[in-house]
């Protein structure tokens, strides 16, 4: 088994193991918060908390 079998969601922070969600460049967003993102309309209250995890993808770790 490889160091990346445990992966940590940028949504929820929670720890998944490999296969159970989806990686996006360089970070990793679990099943369950992929699913729930999907479904969330824009009027909803979460969506800018989505937004907001989801801008973690583009910003440099090292800025």
């Amino acid at each position: 088994m490889n160091d990346n079998s445990d992966h940590h969601c940028i949504i929820c922070g929670q720890q998944k193991a490999e296969g159970q969600g989806i990686r996006i460049v360089s970070e990793f967003i679990c099943e369950t918060c992929e699913a729930e993102m999907v479904r969330t309309d824009v009027r909803d209250a979460k969506y800018p908390f989505f937004i907001h995890q989801m801008k973690q993808i583009f910003l440099e770790k090292n800025a």
